[in-house]
C-alpha cells in the first residue's frame, strides 16, 4: 500500500489529539484500546446507518469493517459510528412515512454533529436506504472533509412460480388481492419470496436511482455502487474506500472540489438515462443546496428533457439492477452517455481522476439488452419529465418510463382527497372511476408534514387493472417503485395555499408529459376568488420531530430543504 505523508496541524483532528492541554482527550482514546501511533495519525470517521429495520441497512455494519481495515492499511486511524434510518417499505401506507423524508435531514445533521464533536479528518460513508444515500452526501459536502461514499448494496430479485419478481410486486399484489384476483395463499407466497437477500429494493426505485448518482457525481469508486450487497466483491470496494480516503486527505481533494454544478448535471443525466425515481429531482438540489450551488427542480427537469431513456430497468422496464451490474454496472451506462455527449467528462471523482479518464477503458457490451446506446434509446425523452402550469406554478415531477407514448397526456374531472388514506380507502373500495385525476394534497413538505410517497395507492391501482386508466397528482412524493401517469412535488404546497388547495371535486385538469403542462381548466380570477376563502390546516403534530420539521422546511422545488446552505457559511467544518 502506498504511503501517505499528512501535515497533521492542517487537520481538524489536531483540537482533540495535538499539544499537552490535549492530553484529557487523548485519555479517551487510550481507553479504547488506540496506540500513541494511532491517535496521532488522521482520524477517519467511518459512518454507517446500519440497524435492524430492514434488510437495505443489514449488511453495512460487515461492510464497515472492510473500510476499517482499508483505512488502517493506509495510515490512517478509523472510528466508527452509526446513524438511524427510515425504511420506506416499512414505512409506507400509514403515519410512519412522514418520518421518512425527514430523516434524510437527521441523517446529515447527526453525521455532521458527530464529525464536529470529535473533530474527524475525513469521512466513509456507507448507507442502503432510500434518504440515507442523500442523506449521507449531504453530510459530505456540509462538512467538505475529504470523503468516500459507499453504497450498501441492492438486494437480489425473489422467484415466484418461475417469475422474477420485486418488493414492487407486492404492493401491486395488494391491489389484485383486494379486487379479488389473487388468493390468499398467492399474496402469503409472493410476500415470503420477494426479498431474498440483504440489500436496497431491487429495481431503479429511489435507492438504486441515488446508488447510480454518486458513481455519476463522483463521491463513490466506480462499479461500487452496482454491486448487490450479498456479493463478496462489496468488501473489496470497502476496503479500497478506506484506502482511497487516505489518498484523499493526502492531497487534499474535498467533496465540493468533486460536486460542482457539472457534476450536479452528470447525476440528473443518469437519473433520466435510467428511468430513475423522481425523488431524485428533490435530493439533487438538496445537495446542491449544501454547496451553495442553485439547482433546483427546474434545472433539474430541463436535463431530463434533453436525456435519453436508455437503461431498460424495472418498475417501467424489464430488470433489475444486478442484472445491469453484471453487464458492466453503472459505468457501461456512464459511458454510452460520455461518447454521445450528455455526460461531462472533465469533473473530477474520488478517484482523484476525471468521470472520462474512469471511463476511457470501459468498452461497449454488445451482448446485453439491459442498456441501450445512447444514439438507440428506448424513448428519446428521460424517464422523467418535469411540469408546469397554473396548478403547479413551482413545477411537478412525472416519471414516463415504461408509459406508451400514446398515454403522456391526461385529461379529466378532479376528485380530490385531504389525505393519502382518504384517498387509500377511495381505491380499495372502488370508489373512483375511470378517466379521473385523483388528487392527493396537504401531503407536501409542511403539510403532512414530511412529503409521504403514494407507492400503497398507486400499486393498488395497478393491482386493480386501473393503473393507465386514471391519473394522480399530490403535492407529496411517490415511491421509485411507482408507474403510470403519477405527478408528485407539485407546487406550492396545499399547506401554503398553493393552487392545488383551492381546486374541486369535476374541475378538469390538464396533465400533458410531452409539452410539460400541469393546467386546471380554472382562470386566475377563478383561483383568486377561491384563495379569499381558503382557511389553513392545522395538523395533528404540534410538537416533537415531525412539528420542529414543518417549522423549517422549505419548498420541494428546492429540494425540500431545513437550514440556509452553503450559500450562507461563515467557515466550513474542513477548515477549522
Amino acid at each position: 500500500m502506498t504511503e501517505f505523508t499528512y501535515n497533521k496541524a492542517k487537520l481538524p483532528s489536531r483540537h482533540v489529539t495535538e499539544g499537552p492541554e490535549r492530553a484529557p482527550h487523548r485519555s479517551y482514546l487510550y481507553a479504547m484500546g488506540l496506540t500513541k501511533t494511532q491517535i496521532h495519525q488522521p482520524l477517519v470517521g467511518v459512518a454507517s446507518c446500519w440497524n435492524e429495520a430492514a434488510p437495505c441497512n443489514i449488511s453495512l455494519m460487515r461492510q464497515a469493517q472492510a473500510v476499517k481495515k482499508g483505512v488502517s492499511a493506509a495510515g490512517g486511524t478509523p472510528r466508527e459510528f452509526c446513524t438511524i434510518t427510515v425504511t420506506d417499505g416499512i414505512a409506507m401506507g400509514h403515519q410512519g412515512m412522514k418520518s421518512s423524508l425527514a430523516s434524510r435531514e437527521v441523517i446529515a445533521d447527526s453525521v455532521e454533529l458527530t464529525m464536529r464533536g470529535h473533530s474527524y479528518d475525513a469521512l466513509v460513508g456507507l448507507a442502503g436506504c432510500d434518504k440515507s444515500l442523500p442523506g449521507m452526501m449531504m453530510a459530505m459536502v456540509r462538512l467538505n472533509v475529504p470523503s468516500v461514499f459507499i453504497y450498501g448494496g441492492s438486494i437480489l430479485p425473489g422467484t415466484w412460480r418461475g417469475q422474477q419478481i420485486t418488493v414492487q410486486d407486492v404492493f401491486e399484489a395488494v391491489g389484485k388481492h383486494s379486487v379479488g384476483a389473487l388468493d390468499d395463499q398467492s399474496l402469503e407466497e409472493i410476500e415470503q419470496a420477494a426479498c431474498p437477500s440483504a440489500g436496497a429494493c431491487g429495481a431503479q426505485f429511489t435507492a438504486n436511482t441515488m446508488a447510480t448518482v454518486s458513481e455519476a457525481i463522483g463521491l463513490a469508486l466506480p462499479y461500487s455502487a452496482g454491486a448487490p450487497a450479498p456479493y463478496e466483491i462489496r468488501d473489496r470496494f470497502c476496503m479500497t474506500a478506506g484506502e482511497m480516503v487516505m489518498e484523499l486527505i493526502a492531497r487534499n481533494i474535498r467533496p465540493r472540489d468533486i460536486v460542482t454544478r457539472k457534476a450536479l448535471e452528470n447525476a440528473a443525466v443518469v437519473v433520466a438515462a435510467s428511468g430513475g425515481s423522481t425523488n431524485a429531482a428533490l435530493h439533487l438540489p438538496a445537495i446542491a443546496h449544501e454547496c451553495g450551488i442553485d439547482f433546483d427542480l427546474f434545472d433539474v427537469a430541463e436535463i431530463f428533457r434533453k436525456t435519453p431513456y436508455i437503461a431498460d430497468l424495472k418498475p417501467g422496464g424489464r430488470y433489475v439492477a444486478k442484472d445491469m451490474f453484471e453487464v458492466g454496472g453503472i459505468p457501461l451506462l456512464m459511458k454510452t452517455l460520455l461518447d454521445h455527449g450528455y455526460m461531462h467528462g472533465d469533473c473530477l471523482t474520488v478517484t482523484g481522476r476525471t468521470i472520462a479518464e474512469n471511463l476511457e477503458s470501459v468498452k461497449w457490451n454488445p451482448n446485453q439488452d439491459v442498456v441501450r446506446p445512447a444514439d438507440n434509446p428506448i424513448t428519446v425523452t428521460g424517464g422523467v419529465v418535469g411540469l408546469k402550469g397554473n396548478l403547479a406554478p413551482e413545477g411537478a415531477i412525472v416519471k414516463i418510463a415504461g408509459m406508451a407514448q400514446d398515454k403522456l397526456a391526461f385529461t379529466g374531472p378532479a376528485r380530490c382527497f385531504d389525505s393519502e388514506e382518504l384517498c387509500f380507502e377511495a381505491v380499495k373500495n372502488r370508489h373512483y372511476k375511470e378517466g379521473e385525476v385523483l388528487v392527493i394534497r396537504y401531503e407536501g413538505p409542511k403539510g403532512g408534514p414530511g412529503m409521504r410517497e403514494m407507492l400503497a395507492t398507486t400499486a393498488a391501482l395497478y393491482g386493480q387493472g386501473m393503473g393507465d386508466k386514471v391519473a394522480l397528482i399530490t403535492d407529496g412524493r411517490f415511491s421509485g417503485a411507482t408507474r403510470g401517469f403519477c405527478v408528485g412535488h407539485v407546487g406550492p404546497e396545499a399547506a401554503v395555499c398553493g393552487p392545488i388547495a383551492l381546486i374541486r371535486d369535476g374541475d378538469v385538469i390538464e396533465l400533458n408529459a410531452v409539452t410539460g403542462v400541469l393546467n386546471v381548466r380554472l382562470t386566475d380570477a377563478e383561483l383568486e376568488a377561491r384563495r379569499k376563502d381558503w382557511k389553513p390546516r392545522e395538523t395533528d403534530y404540534q410538537s416533537g420531530a415531525l412539528w420542529k420539521y414543518a417549522q423549517q422546511v422549505g419548498s420541494a422545488r428546492d429540494g425540500a430543504v431545513t437550514h440556509p446552505g452553503g450559500k450562507a457559511e461563515r467557515h466550513v467544518y474542513a477548515d477549522i
